[in-house]
């Protein structure tokens, strides 16, 4: 009874060893994941009134917890009952993606007028500004969505030939990890001007090293955001392209002459175009039938 007792613990430990080696093995298959993803989140969370960047961050943060709990049980679902489903998944989630970088190209080359003004938030009323914040949380949540679907199911094929339970702590584990890293880093990073101003407040006069970094923090806000716009944007771009060259063969062998990353851009631009012309026709469609029926 008792060796049985030990037995039990014993078969325990050798599966929790099991799962830290196998969530090693794939948190480092999806860092570069990883990175597009704080990249992309950090794109998507900024932008938002200094008062308001915490509260949004946070509801951020929720949507992204409550789409691992949708997505990991069905992840191990679809890997257990209908493994073939995974990738066609994946790749519509690509699309997805694609468009929202093409999108955001094309608001680079053709800006809409409302743009142009530097605060546009100062002549819009505070439900509007409410209403915005909602949309904009929104599209940071399905965009958290497909990245989490990539992460999940990059982590699900390294453990894939592992025991269903070391499957679902492992993927899990990195999962909820990854939500944890990025957005713990992104409010670091959009909350860099109040730790700057913070340092500047409490620096002494003889203490210069202090007021410099916290001058430089705060100055440095504006170019990070900024950078970050781009590299989220090429992010979703790269994600995109590598999900169609990874899983469609022709597409890798028609790209193969090029670099990855440029070719993985190059499908995700294209993909991109696609998806926004077919969206832009459906809209104007829409708008058409509309006035018909008026």
């Amino acid at each position: 009874m008792t060796g049985g007792f030990f037995a039990v613990f014993d078969d325990i430990a050798t599966l929790l060893d099991d799962a830290a080696s196998m969530t090693k093995v794939a948190t480092k298959k999806t860092a570069g994941i990883l990175g597009d993803d704080l990249a992309v989140n950090a794109q998507k969370a900024s932008d938002f009134a200094a008062s308001r960047e915490i509260p949004v961050l946070w509801a951020i943060t929720k949507g992204s917890f409550i789409n691992k709990l949708i997505i990991l049980p069905l992840a191990f679902l679809l890997s257990y009952f209908a493994s073939w489903a995974i990738i066609p998944i994946l790749m519509l989630g690509g699309a997805y993606l694609a468009f929202e970088g093409a999108e955001k190209v094309l608001e680079w080359i053709m800006p809409h007028k409302h743009h142009k003004h530097e605060n546009p938030d100062l002549h819009l009323s505070e439900d509007e500004i409410l209403y915005i914040e909602k949309e904009k949380i929104k599209s940071a949540i399905k965009t958290d969505f497909i990245l989490s679907i990539e992460i999940v199911i990059m982590a699900l094929g390294v453990v894939l030939n592992e025991t269903l339970a070391t499957q679902i702590i492992a993927v899990t584990i990195v999962a909820f990890l990854a939500t944890i890293g990025v957005y713990g880093i992104v409010t670091l990073i959009v909350r860099m001007d109040d730790i700057g101003f913070h340092l500047i407040a409490t620096a002494k006069e003889t203490n210069k090293f202090r007021k410099g970094i916290g001058l430089m923090l705060v100055r440095s806000l504006p170019k990070v955001i900024k950078s970050l716009t781009i590299i989220g944007t090429l992010a979703m771009l790269l994600v995109a392209g590598g999900i169609y060259m990874h899983n469609w063969h022709q597409l890798h062998e028609l790209f193969h002459f090029l670099p990855t990353m440029l070719s993985e851009l190059l499908i995700g631009l294209i993909l991109g175009a696609l998806v926004l012309g077919v969206e832009k026709v459906f809209s104007q469609l829409k708008k058409v039938i509309i006035s018909t029926k008026k």
